[in-house]
């Protein structure tokens, strides 16, 4: 079995949600959750379906970031895996109900951050065994750091 990192491609402004699911259905119910969680947010989303005729399934409302989550689904080429690309909503403003939906089985990353999949392939075909997010930790968090971070959730209303 050989096993490769495959990078994801992520827009300008763009966060992604990858993970994987069971059923082409997947792709339309991702949608609705979008639309519903965070109406004006922009969107792509490619699901690759691993049976039948094996097709990337799309939706989406951004050219753009259907474009760029239809290429991750090629070069990634698993089955049954999704990526979420948004822009106008963050990952938590609907990771819960992404996570709650029935055909989802699991979610590797929702980030902004580089990021690669971890990609086995064996005669069978491929599957995402992980990801790297980001990069390593520099260090340990000092009085300054917390402050700064604690000040920034505050400042894009996410605490209070």
């Amino acid at each position: 079995m050989d096993v490769h990192a495959v990078a994801l491609d992520l827009p300008s402004d763009a966060n992604l949600i990858a993970g994987q699911a069971h059923f082409i259905k997947t792709v339309e119910d991702l949608a609705e959750i979008v639309v519903t969680s965070v109406p004006g947010a922009t969107f792509g989303i490619a699901f690759c379906e691993a049976s039948g005729p094996c097709l990337i399934r799309t939706e989406g409302n951004d050219p753009e970031l259907i474009e760029a989550a239809v290429s991750n689904a090629e070069r990634v080429a698993s089955g049954h895996v999704f990526f979420l690309l948004l822009r106008g909503a963050y990952p938590i403003n609907l990771l819960n109900a992404v996570k709650g939906c029935p055909e989802v089985c699991q979610v590797f990353c929702a980030t902004a951050n580089p990021v690669q999949a971890l990609v086995a392939q064996s005669d069978q075909g491929r599957g995402v065994i992980g990801v790297i997010d980001g990069a390593s930790p520099r260090g340990r968090e000092q009085d300054a750091a917390r402050t700064a971070r604690r000040e920034f959730l505050r400042n894009i209303g996410y605490k209070r």
